[in-house]
């Protein structure tokens, strides 16, 4: 099966997405979520190990039955997945979402094309044009959600949702719940996991407490179990740990508020040309934000918009520096 992406598919994550800055990461430097810093790195294959082991009640414990073959900065969209390894003829493709996003399927699918066909390229065994059945590993598709909407413990989205016709592909996503209080068997089976889940609902607690995200960080840091696997980790690595939660946190924030207010202005004007202008110029307005902010370069926004450097200086009054 061949997947080929056109700007049409680029243009829906723009829009859909909100702005293409969360596919391709806030900048050079920290580009991952905290939950692919965690389980998304070689040097502690044994929590992802950890987790395969939760999700799917195995038992493995050597970590050199795990390989990774996330996708990184793929060729047509800049866009990368949190974490994909091989390991029991699976293909366990993971995400972390900390918004709910029915469109997952989607990107789950274009993340599929882009791993098999490097695993094929990497197998000399499989023989594309052979008239004998070639076996592949199975795909797992699995969406880990710890958004603050509350949703179900576990849910299936289809690909099949998105198409008003009967499809001729169907890629099916088990979003997780991964909100403390939630799967805590699941939580239970894997310590980092249930670390993690505390972490991030301590944060959002000591947020009501204290005036920034980076000191809800520090107290949450501090309040953590002195015994805790991801303690040493995260404190070791408490830069890098800041600046992955402060970008997601304010570009949920911000993207959120942009898509409300283009929702808005496109209601208010009751027309398809009302809704795309404000889309666009929530995308635009975002963009400007994270150059001020300076998560973005001046020239990484303009790429990000579709525009060459002086369209998006004319666009958004905003000079180059």
């Amino acid at each position: 099966m061949q997947f080929f992406i056109d700007t049409n598919i680029r243009n829906y994550y723009n829009i859909n997405r909100g702005a293409v800055v969360l596919m391709n990461g806030t900048n050079r430097e920290y580009k991952d979520r905290l939950f692919k810093f965690i389980f998304g790195n070689p040097d502690n294959k044994e929590w992802t190990l950890s987790l395969y082991n939760a999700v799917n009640g195995s038992n493995y414990t050597n970590t050199e039955d795990l390989r990774f073959n996330t996708i990184d900065n793929a060729v047509y969209m800049s866009m990368k997945n949190d974490v994909s390894f091989l390991i029991d003829n699976t293909i366990n493709i993971y995400e972390q979402q900390s918004s709910f996003n029915p469109n997952m399927p989607m990107r789950f699918l274009i993340y599929g094309g882009m791993i098999y066909s490097k695993y094929i390229e990497e197998n000399k065994n499989y023989h594309r044009y052979s008239s004998i059945q070639q076996k592949a590993p199975t795909p797992k598709c699995i969406c880990f959600y710890n958004g603050t909407k509350d949703k179900d413990d576990r849910m299936t989205l289809r690909l099949s949702d998105s198409f008003d016709g009967e499809p001729d592909i169907e890629v099916r996503v088990t979003m997780i719940n991964i909100n403390y209080g939630h799967n805590m068997e699941l939580l239970e089976a894997c310590k980092p996991l249930n670390e993690y889940a505390w972490f991030v609902d301590k944060v959002r607690s000591c947020q009501k407490t204290v005036e920034t995200l980076s000191e809800a960080i520090d107290a949450a840091l501090e309040e953590m179990d002195d015994g805790s696997v991801l303690k040493p980790f995260l404190l070791s690595n408490k830069a890098e740990v800041k600046r992955m939660c402060i970008t997601e946190y304010d570009e949920e924030r911000t993207l959120s508020e942009q898509r409300e207010d283009g929702r808005a202005e496109g209601r208010a004007e009751g027309r398809a040309e009302g809704r795309a202008e404000g889309k666009e110029e929530g995308i635009l307005s975002t963009l400007v934000s994270l150059v001020k902010d300076g998560i973005l370069t001046f020239v990484d926004a303009a790429k990000r918009a579709g525009m060459s450097v002086s369209e998006f200086e004319a666009k958004t009054g905003l000079k180059a520096q």
